[in-house]
C-alpha cells in the first residue's frame, strides 16, 4: 500500500501583494489582515479568521500568521513560516527553484527536529549588545524580567543566547506539529506577558514591532531550553541584499552613539 503523503504547509506571509511560489505546500497568508480592506489574492489565507491576534500584527510582525497556524493548522503534521522575500532553499539563490521541496523537508525532518535558517554571526557584538544598539532598551529589560520571574527553567538557555554572538533570525523555520506546538506556547506565553507591560506609546519607528524582533531571540532559547536539534539552509532571497550599506549601519550602531540609527536589520 502506497504510504499517505505527509501534510505540510509552509505559510508565506506578507502584507502586499507580491509574486508567490508555485509548490503547493507553500500558502500566502496575509498579515494585519484585520487592517486591510482587500486580501491581495482569493487564493491567499488571511491572518484574522478563527482564532487569531491579526490586530496586532503592528507589534507582532509575522508573528501573527504564526499564531494563526497555531490555532487552525492543527491537522497538518509539519508548519513552517517563510516571508514573502525570504525562504529556506537548498542553495543560496534569488530563485524559487532552489526552494526546499515537500521531499527535502521530509529529509531534514527524518534526521533533526528543527529546519532553520543559517545562523547570523555578528563576529564583534553579543545579541544583547546588537539589539540595543540598534533598539529601544525597556522591551528587552522587560523580555528578561518576564523570564526570570514566569520561565525560570529557561533563564540559563536566555542568558546564553543574550551573550552569544550568533542566532537564528527571521521568525523561520519548519517543524513537526508537536515541537510547533511547545515552541510557541513557550514564545507566545512569554511575548504576551511581554506585552501586557509595554506602553507602545513610549516606543517609536521599528520599535513598535518589539514583539515580533523580541521573538527572533526566543527560538535559540527554546532549542537549547529542550535540546532540540536542528538542520541549517541557505537563504532564498528575493530581492539582492545590499551587503555594503547593511554592513555600513551595523557598524554605525556598535561604535555610534546617535540616536538616528537604522533599526531594521
Amino acid at each position: 500500500m502506497e504510504q499517505a503523503a505527509t501534510k505540510v504547509t509552509i505559510l508565506v506571509a506578507a502584507h502586499k501583494p507580491y509574486s508567490m511560489p508555485d509548490d503547493s505546500i507553500y500558502r500566502p497568508i496575509l498579515v494585519g489582515a484585520a487592517q486591510h480592506a482587500n486580501v491581495p489574492n482569493e487564493h491567499w489565507l488571511k491572518d484574522e479568521t478563527g482564532r487569531n491576534i491579526s490586530q496586532k500584527n503592528a507589534h507582532y510582525n509575522e508573528l501573527t500568521a504564526l499564531y494563526w497556524a497555531k490555532y487552525n493548522l492543527k491537522d497538518q503534521e509539519v508548519i513552517g513560516l517563510a516571508h514573502y522575500r525570504r525562504f529556506l532553499g537548498r542553495k543560496m539563490s534569488h530563485q524559487y527553484t532552489a526552494l526546499l521541496t515537500q521531499s527535502d523537508i521530509e529529509q531534514g525532518l527524518a534526521q533533526t527536529d528543527v529546519l532553520l535558517p543559517k545562523a547570523r554571526n555578528y563576529w564583534i557584538e553579543t545579541q544583547a549588545k546588537h539589539y540595543l544598539n540598534a533598539h529601544a532598551k525597556r522591551p528587552l529589560e522587560v523580555l528578561s524580567a518576564v523570564i526570570t520571574k514566569h520561565y525560570p527553567r529557561y533563564q540559563a538557555a536566555f542568558e546564553q543566547v543574550q551573550a552569544s554572538k550568533k542566532a537564528h533570525l527571521f521568525n523561520m523555520s519548519i517543524m513537526r506539529q508537536a515541537d510547533f506546538q511547545a515552541y510557541t506556547d513557550f514564545m507566545f506565553g512569554v511575548l504576551e506577558l511581554v506585552d501586557d507591560q509595554l506602553d507602545y506609546a513610549q516606543l517609536t519607528g521599528e520599535d513598535q514591532r518589539a514583539l515580533g524582533f523580541l521573538g527572533e531571540r526566543l527560538m535559540d532559547v527554546w532549542l537549547i531550553a529542550n535540546e532540540k536539534r536542528y538542520l541549517e539552509y541557505p537563504l532564498v532571497t528575493l530581492e539582492k541584499t545590499n551587503w555594503l550599506n547593511k554592513g555600513w549601519h551595523f557598524l554605525r550602531r556598535h561604535f555610534s552613539n546617535s540616536q538616528n540609527k537604522k533599526t531594521h536589520f
